[in-house]
């Protein structure tokens, strides 16, 4: 079955597919460009995206703000007229600043999780981006819009459903990750289409519901898109194996070693679980603390002289191929990864 466009106000991507953001230096201009250029939406991850540049140590955060333009622009060029976005977690230490680089950088669109980003219309006013909660529960999305419309007089341009399979920090409790197969998580998608529709007879606009978490496959595909409905579907942890993605290859080839028994629910240093690779670094993790020696101010809540590790220094770590030394986030779904492909082999199959 051909797959409908996915349609966010005047943008049309050709496919209902969103390439997930996934930090730190996972998902910048080579994924998200090559993502868009095949007719998706790329999506460029701002979690410490300017980690690689030299000053980055010194001032992390005015580092970062510079280099949301440089990856973007870097992704125009990969594909001039394509839809490319930036991934900005709430959590993230000055915020508002990440979203109005992003924005005055010319992001066609802001996806924003691990928090309700409650402000977004107010910090992205006078542009055109596109603006997309990420939500994991009807409450979080009625809130959300809820408050959107009250304080704003505006409404979603997109709405991301994120369920429980999904890899990093997920927005449910350890005790519902632990028991997945018992969950109908479709009738919480269904349930917050009903709530967003509302929302998008009152503001006459359409705003489309896009599913993720767990979807690796063309069958996980068909379900979100053909059986439940959803307007397109948001896919992460396929790309990283991707010879586009900006992972390392030491990054790739741990995905296609890693065994389902290896991929574990693991407590993030913010304490929100997040879903991972087992490795060595996990395991002493579970035995000892780590101090902080430096603080890179890459979230609000974290605080260096309590927190177990550097999420940060571990994340970068992964980034830079120290495998055994790294937080290495993942789908639930990671272990089906058994080659490198490319980014228009995985558009393909699933679009």
């Amino acid at each position: 079955m051909k797959r409908r466009p996915l349609i966010i106000g005047e943008l049309k991507a050709k496919h209902p597919l969103i390439q997930g953001g996934m930090g730190v230096g996972i998902s910048l201009s080579g994924l998200a460009g090559a993502v868009a250029k095949e007719g998706g939406i790329g999506m460029i991850s701002t979690a410490q995206i300017g980690f690689r540049e030299p000053e980055f140590a010194q001032a992390p955060i005015e580092t970062n703000l510079r280099c949301i333009g440089k990856e973007l622009e870097k992704a125009r060029k990969i594909a001039p007229d394509g839809i490319i976005g930036c991934n900005i977690m709430v959590a993230t230490r000055r915020y508002e600043d990440y979203v109005r680089a992003a924005a005055k950088a010319g992001a066609d669109l802001i996806v924003s999780g691990a928090g309700l980003p409650a402000k977004l219309p107010e910090l992205t006013k006078g542009f055109r981006t596109k603006l997309a909660p990420i939500v994991s529960s009807v409450k979080a999305a009625a809130v959300i819009c809820k408050l959107w419309d009250r304080r704003y007089q505006t409404a979603p341009d997109l709405v991301v459903v994120e369920g429980p399979e999904a890899g990093g920090h997920l927005g449910f409790d350890e005790k519902t990750l632990s028991h997945l197969e018992t969950l109908d998580y479709g009738k919480e998608i269904r349930e917050i289409m009903a709530h967003v529709r509302r929302y998008a007879e009152k503001y006459r606009k359409q705003i489309p519901v896009v599913a993720a978490g767990g979807i690796y496959t063309r069958k996980d595909a068909d379900y979100y898109l053909e059986e439940l409905g959803a307007d397109g579907v948001q896919v992460a942890t396929r790309f990283v194996t991707t010879e586009e993605c900006d992972a390392p290859i030491a990054y790739k080839q741990a995905y296609l070693a890693a065994k389902k028994e290896d991929i574990v629910i693991t407590k993030s240093p913010v304490g929100m679980p997040g879903r991972a690779i087992k490795n060595r670094f996990l395991e002493e993790m579970k035995k000892v603390r780590k101090p902080v020696e430096k603080c890179f101010q890459c979230l609000e809540k974290c605080s260096p002289k309590e927190t177990p590790y550097c999420i940060t220094e571990a994340l970068v770590n992964a980034a830079k191929g120290r495998i055994q030394d790294a937080l290495l986030f993942c789908g639930a779904k990671a272990y089906l990864a058994d080659r490198i492909e490319t980014v228009h082999e995985v558009v393909a199959d699933l679009a």
